[in-house]
């Protein structure tokens, strides 16, 4: 497409010392521009793409994928469903729950929180809190010992610890000898665990699963089973087999009902983001259009030249697109390098920007996350970088028309 003579002339062009001095600024500007602007594109994106990965790693930790349950919120003949569910495909753990809103009580403080009843020895197949206790153990869960384990938040908010009392409201009534009275149970703080989400620290306690039985008086039902998958992306065909095989009698939900409008915002940001910071490349492919269209008046006698040498307009048009297409590609290699370097050492960035600062950018007693993660997608690269060098041609079409359409003995009128 293009001939070594129209490839010599466009570098040319491209770093010779032009009389007008204001149309190399502007030619360094573009460049720099495109550069700063891939180069946060990438940075950005990897942030966003880190900040999505911890959250969906937290949040999927401790949800079930996949949860069947009855109609009336109560489940029967759990043992016999929990063996039939684990042979379902992709599912990988199984674990029965009940699950209430309680009030829990310590002296003039009280908290309401949602009580979920678990068998430790199932707990774990399905959830990764075990495995976040600030003190204590789910295992010091046991039946008919009434103890409880606290999110962080909850304890904080009524003052207690480990071996402390809390009592525990049902919203449900007894009718007593002296009237109608709301069934109440004292509980052991056996544990403290904390998530990183305030839907399980501030609002979220656990009992032993018997214990919980007995309270909501359920007898030998549960309220249902959750499932973990292999694959937490199959979670919906799952979920849709399940309910298609167990019919009307049981219900079956997946994790992208509860959570998925969640994922689907940071995503839609994410989007947004994209979009705002790719103008930052669109401002600098103004300004290079700009630094062509100067160059064309400048180099117009140059032009006028060539064209009474009989190189036609088609070719001129390509000196000036490779003119411009050089700024453009130099500057996005130059900004994919960048943004990959400080893409991948974000963690040692930060930390220099925050000892620049003396402060901490995300304070871990007002952020869940204080850390910046940074999770770097080489197909994003690879998109940004190629919508880039596309765009920065696409810029170099106006400019060079321009230049194709410039008339010699105009040109060399008053040379």
């Amino acid at each position: 497409m293009f001939t070594p003579l129209e490839l010599f002339i466009g570098q040319r062009y491209t770093h010779s010392r032009r009389r007008n001095r204001f149309i190399s600024f502007i030619s360094f500007a573009s460049m720099l521009g495109i550069m700063l602007g891939v180069m946060v594109l990438i940075t950005v994106l990897s942030i966003m793409n880190g900040f999505e990965k911890e959250l969906r790693s937290r949040i999927l930790g401790v949800v079930a994928h996949v949860t069947v349950s009855g109609t009336n919120g109560q489940l029967s003949g759990w043992e016999d469903q929990l063996r039939r569910l684990k042979g379902v495909d992709h599912v990988i753990g199984a674990a029965p729950y009940v699950q209430k809103q309680v009030m829990l009580v310590n002296g003039e403080q009280i908290r309401g929180v949602l009580l979920q009843g678990i068998d430790p020895a199932y707990q774990s197949q399905v959830s990764e809190v075990n495995f976040k206790m600030l003190d204590g153990s789910f295992n010091n869960l046991k039946p008919r010992e009434y103890g409880i384990i606290l999110g962080v938040e909850v304890a904080t908010a009524l003052g207690v610890f480990p071996g402390d009392k809390v009592t525990v409201i049902v919203p449900q009534v007894q009718v007593t000898p002296a009237g109608i009275l709301p069934r109440v149970r004292r509980f052991t703080v056996v544990g403290i665990s904390q998530v990183g989400l305030q839907e399980y620290d501030g609002m979220t306690s656990f009992i032993e699963l018997g214990d919980a039985a007995r309270l909501f008086r359920l007898g030998e039902d549960v309220s249902g089973v959750r499932l973990k998958l292999d694959d937490l992306f199959a979670a919906q065909s799952v979920g849709h087999d399940l309910q298609q095989q167990l019919g009307n009698e049981y219900k079956v939900t997946d994790w992208s009902e509860e959570h998925g409008s969640f994922f689907r915002a940071v995503k839609t940001e994410k989007i947004a983001m994209s979009l705002i910071l790719f103008l930052v490349v669109g401002v600098a492919l103004f300004n290079l259009v700009a630094s062509l269209m100067m160059a064309v008046n400048d180099k117009e006698a140059d032009i006028a030249i060539l064209r009474t040498f009989g190189m036609s307009g088609q070719r001129i048009m390509r000196v000036f697109m490779i003119q411009g297409s050089i700024i453009g590609v130099f500057g996005t290699i130059v900004g994919v390098t960048l943004g990959v370097l400080l893409a991948q050492n974000v963690d040692t960035v930060v930390p220099v920007i925050e000892a620049v600062i003396g402060r901490k950018i995300f304070p871990e007693d007002v952020f869940y996350i204080s850390a910046i993660p940074s999770d770097m997608h080489w197909d994003d690269v690879i998109l940004i970088g190629i919508a880039s060098i596309v765009a920065s041609v696409l810029a170099t079409i106006l400019p060079a028309r321009r230049a194709a359409q410039i008339q010699p003995a105009e040109s060399l009128r008053y040379e």
